[in-house]
Formats: structure tokens, C-alpha cells, sequence
């Protein structure tokens, strides 16, 4: 058989278009169906949030960090808390935008910043709350805007602490004890409102005087500074001083009770030597005597330059030495 390539059957090429049925849009339908019904089926929380599920507007339960399930469309909502985060109030001013070089908003806060002391004085005071939910289902059904409660809170606690101090101590040394004190009044009343929200720290930014008084201020808290200055200067001078006369006299007290004391048994020894020799005197008088009598020549010979002895039976002897005016008078 011989091959003929006229006679291969060759398949031929066709376009075939898709055909549309009538049972499309119904496809299409149950598929947006499904994806809205597992869209409104699952759910997930992140790691930093809880989800408080409601079914008909009631609460139900509370769901941790994960996948979930609830029952689709409307019949249960979810509502995601973040309990981990820290929140920030600020009071007397307003971050614009945080970083390295932190910008605030301009404004005038004195309103809520601008208080009254308990010595009739006035004080600007500039503080952050930071505060975290620990209570969700509180946090969402008990009270109504909770963030502008707690900033009502927050004021009126800060004023009732502020109230009670003199503004020297609000603006220096009981800065501390008007953060704790306000802290625990905040928490106080948050508690029995059943806000759910658990106060972290309080912290006084700064306190200044209203800038009317701010000159007049400086000048007596130079003056203060003055006189503490003058007043520690002079017991350092006090100090120095009284411990040194203090020693000095303590020395001197020392010097005089040791010399009394050799003075004392210098002489008792004396005696006691002066009556020692009076009782060999008295036992031995000639011997005594004579041994007082060596004793004295021993001592007082060796300082005479020139010594002569002679016999007290000679007569005439003193022009024979030739002693001169000089000699004689030694």
C-alpha cells in the first residue's frame, strides 16, 4: 500500500463559544450566598482582643484570640474589645502626632487644666491617665461612652486632690501623693459605675502657675531658694565650728587632767622618797649624813672648772694659789 498524503484525514480546528444556560444566575446566587454565609459565620480575633457575641441584642459568651464560629447574617454580632492595649487620656493638652519630637495640638485647655488649690491659689495642671479593659462586657453594656466618663471622672477626682493641697505642694513636693490619691479616687468611682476599665498609672506632666502670676511666682520661689540656701550654708558654717571648739576643749581638758595627774604623782613620789630617806636618817644618822653628803659632791663637782683641796689647818694658802680678780671671782 502506498502512502498518499492526500488521502490523511485531517481534524479541523473549531471555536467552540461558551453556552449560557438559563440556570446561571441562580449559580451565581447560591455562590454569593455562601460567601456571605461563611463571611457572617466565621470570625477571627486577634491576639490583643476578646469577642463579646451578642445573639438578638442579649450577651451570650465572650471569645478568646483564635478562628470562631457564630450563627450567620444578624442573628449574633461580635464586638471586638481590645483588653490587652493600654489606652491614654490626656488632660490640659492634646498629642497631634508622637515621635522623636512630639508635636501638640494648640489650643486653649485651661478649662479643664486651670484649678484651685487649697490656699485660695490657682494652678495649670497637665496630667495622662492610662487606663486598659479588663471588664469587656461592663466596658460594652453598662455605661455609655465610657471614654468621656472617664474623662468626667478624671477631672473631678484631679480637682477634689488638688483642692485639698497648698500649691507649693501641688507643684513640688506632693506631686507623687496627688497621682496616688487621685488614682485610687478614679478607680473608686469607675468601679461603682461598673465601667469595666482598670486605671494603670496617673501621672502628673507638669504643674505651673496661670502665666498672669508666673513672674511674681518665680520671684518667691528664688526668695525660698535664697533662704534655704543661707540657712544650709549656716549650719554647714555650725557644723564645722561647734564639733571643732567642741575637740579643742576636749583636748585642752585632757592636757589638764594629764598634767594633773603627772603633777600629782611627781609630788606623791617626791614624798614618798623625801620620808623613804628620812627613815634610813633616822636609823643611821652619821651614815646618812654622809651618804647625802657624797651624793650632793657628785652632782655639783663635776661642774666646777678648776677644784683645789686643801687642808682647813693651813694657814696663809690663798696668796700662795695667786688667784686673780677673774679666778677668784669664779
Amino acid at each position: 500500500m502506498v502512502y498518499d498524503p492526500e488521502m490523511e484525514v485531517r481534524p479541523k480546528m473549531r471555536l467552540e463559544l461558551p453556552q449560557f444556560s438559563g440556570d446561571l444566575p441562580r449559580w451565581i446566587a447560591i455562590g454569593i450566598g455562601a460567601i456571605i454565609l461563611l463571611s457572617t459565620t466565621f470570625y477571627s480575633v486577634a491576639t490583643d482582643e476578646v469577642g463579646v457575641v451578642k445573639r438578638l441584642g442579649a450577651y451570650v459568651r465572650t471569645t478568646q484570640p483564635g478562628l470562631h464560629m457564630k450563627l450567620p447574617f444578624a442573628l449574633e454580632k461580635v464586638h471586638k474589645v481590645r483588653v490587652k492595649h493600654v489606652f491614654k487620656e490626656e488632660f490640659g493638652f492634646a498629642t497631634e502626632r508622637a515621635g522623636v519630637r512630639t508635636v501638640y495640638r494648640r489650643g486653649d485647655f485651661s478649662g479643664e487644666s486651670l484649678m484651685l488649690t487649697g490656699d485660695l491659689n490657682s494652678a495649670v495642671v497637665e496630667w495622662i491617665v492610662q487606663y486598659r479593659i479588663n471588664d469587656p462586657v461592663q466596658y460594652l453594656f453598662k455605661v455609655r461612652e465610657v471614654p468621656e466618663t472617664l474623662r468626667d471622672v478624671a477631672e473631678a477626682a484631679m480637682r477634689v486632690v488638688v483642692g485639698d493641697r497648698s500649691v507649693t505642694e501641688v507643684l513640688t513636693v506632693g506631686r507623687r501623693e496627688v497621682a496616688d490619691e487621685s488614682h485610687q479616687i478614679m478607680q473608686g468611682i469607675l468601679d461603682q459605675y461598673e465601667t469595666g476599665i482598670q486605671i494603670v498609672t496617673v501621672n502628673l506632666k507638669d504643674v505651673n502657675p496661670p502665666d498672669p502670676v508666673k513672674p511674681s511666682f518665680n520671684e518667691v520661689n528664688q526668695a525660698k531658694q535664697e533662704k534655704e540656701r543661707l540657712i544650709n550654708d549656716g549650719w554647714t558654717e555650725y557644723n564645722k565650728a561647734v564639733p571643732a571648739a567642741e575637740g579643742e576643749a576636749q583636748r585642752m581638758i585632757r592636757e589638764a587632767e594629764g598634767y594633773a595627774l603627772g603633777r600629782v604623782n611627781r609630788a606623791q613620789g617626791d614624798a614618798d622618797r623625801f620620808v623613804a630617806v628620812w627613815r634610813e636618817y633616822s636609823r643611821a644618822r652619821d651614815v646618812t649624813k654622809r651618804r647625802l653628803y657624797l651624793e650632793t659632791m657628785s652632782e655639783v663637782l663635776p661642774g666646777i672648772p678648776n677644784k683645789f683641796i686643801i687642808d682647813p689647818e693651813l694657814k696663809n694658802i690663798i696668796p700662795l694659789l695667786q688667784f686673780d680678780g677673774k679666778r677668784g671671782g669664779q
